[in-house]
């Protein structure tokens, strides 16, 4: 792996995503820990494969039209990709070193063959650049869809429930590069010890003020090596999480000494951040379907160095009672669709009812009522693209706190048998003054 340049480790993990039909993101980390690159080739690299996979299907549509709907070989279809994305995409590449690379590309995947074609493709491209830069912003007013690279029944489900100007916000939004946000792990230090370690490290970061975080716990980081490579990094003095996670353990509000369930847990952000609220005091049960996840969670757990934790699957079997349990079931991810690079691509307009059933095997794995054998206080709200599904479980007075994360919300409502659902938030501002209601509503 060691001499690869950052477009052929771009190449190859998009490559692998296709093949495996995996996530990207994971594919490129694996590539980074075996052939470092300088931060300026990181960098690129990331640029490249974010890029590629955001506008997949517009990159698709110029390359169609070049060639008339001729079918290309799948490294040939990547490197005509990655091509376009530097000419459409990227100001500051010459146009001399987006072609050379392209071919260079086609000769390292042993498409000889093809290079002379790749080489007048870029060429060709290169010379219309002005007029299909016209014709994609036509494009992106008549077709929004795939002017913005959607899905077309996604944009048309939006459509119905956001109106169009709102609709081509949130395209847009998706199509914008994630901010890398940090959560300081104040189990091992404090944030004025780990700006200092960052700075030794090359990390630019500054702070975040964040309503359901302790001043300073959040950092936006701006320039850093791979996180792998960070000695803060391996010695858990931080986790990478979006801030918008926190607002489920803002809500749960977790105690030192309690018993906490948190079903669900994998990959452990908010684990993690559930055993610091406890100061590593009590006792927390983490669960979570999937072994491969459990790994995951183990993994982070031990990183963070997070002692009061007992991980397991979701089916087994619990004896205690919980003072809180947290429920993140599945759902469709579309509100962190800008961080999940493939996510638009692998969703389907029926799957929102597969998830609707998943979140109900989790949420309710013993027919109804939670591990310590009594019904939770939680209505799961599945979002779905064009709508909502419901699932609505009796809540008998008394029963125990659930804090739910995201698209699914226990929302206050009237009767003191029944909480009426609300349409989830898709906003960080809509998702604090929703919890702002349940809190208040919870005071009352």
């Amino acid at each position: 792996m060691l001499g690869k340049k950052p477009r052929q480790i771009a190449l190859q993990s998009l490559l692998r995503s296709q093949q495996t039909h995996r996530a990207v993101e994971p594919i490129l980390s694996r590539e980074f820990r075996s052939a470092p690159l300088s931060p300026a080739d990181t960098g690129l690299c990331r640029e490249l494969v974010s890029g590629c996979v955001r506008w997949r299907r517009l990159l698709d549509w110029l390359i169609e039209r070049a060639t008339e709907g001729r079918e290309q070989k799948p490294a040939v279809r990547e490197i005509l990709r990655l091509g376009l994305y530097q000419i459409f995409f990227l100001s500051r590449i010459p146009e001399h070193a987006i072609v050379d690379e392209s071919v260079r590309l086609a000769k390292a995947e042993k498409c000889l063959g093809q290079a002379g074609f790749i080489n007048a493709m870029m060429r060709r491209f290169l010379r219309e650049r002005e007029q299909i830069t016209r014709d994609i912003a036509d494009l992106q007013d008549t077709r929004p869809a795939l002017g913005q690279s959607h899905p077309d029944w996604l944009y048309e489900q939006w459509e119905k429930r956001w109106g169009r100007e709102k609709t081509v916000r949130i395209m847009e939004w998706n199509n914008q590069p994630a901010p890398t946000c940090a959560r300081v792990n104040r189990l091992l230090t404090d944030p004025q010890r780990l700006a200092k370690r960052w700075e030794d490290e090359g990390v630019e970061a500054s702070p975040i003020d964040f309503d359901c975080a302790a001043t300073g716990d959040l950092f936006r980081l701006r320039k850093h090596p791979p996180l792998e490579s960070l000695g803060s990094f391996r010695d858990g003095l931080f986790y990478v999480q979006d801030p918008s996670t926190l607002l489920s353990v803002s809500l749960l509000d977790p105690q030192p000494g309690q018993a906490v369930l948190d079903l669900c847990a994998a990959p452990g952000g908010k684990t993690c951040h559930i055993a610091e609220r406890m100061k590593n005091e009590g006792q927390l049960s983490a669960l979570d379907n999937s072994e491969s996840r459990l790994k995951l969670l183990r993994e982070n757990c031990d990183r963070m160095r997070v002692t009061c934790a007992t991980l397991g699957q979701t089916d087994a079997t619990a004896t205690s009672k919980y003072d809180r349990v947290l429920v993140d079931v599945p759902c469709s991810n579309t509100g962190v669709m800008r961080r999940r690079l493939d996510l638009r691509w692998r969703l389907s307009p029926g799957g929102a009812r597969r998830l609707g059933r998943r979140a109900t095997q989790a949420a309710w794995p013993s027919g109804g009522t939670h591990q310590a054998g009594r019904p939770t206080r939680l209505q799961h709200m599945q979002h779905r693209a064009g709508g909502e599904r419901a699932t609505r479980r009796p809540i008998p007075r008394g029963t125990p706190r659930v804090a739910t994360r995201r698209r699914a919300f226990a929302a206050p409502g009237r009767g003191p048998h029944r909480r009426r659902l609300r349409r989830p938030p898709h906003t960080a501002s809509q998702k604090l003054i929703f919890l702002r209601d349940i809190l208040a509503s919870d005071a009352m």
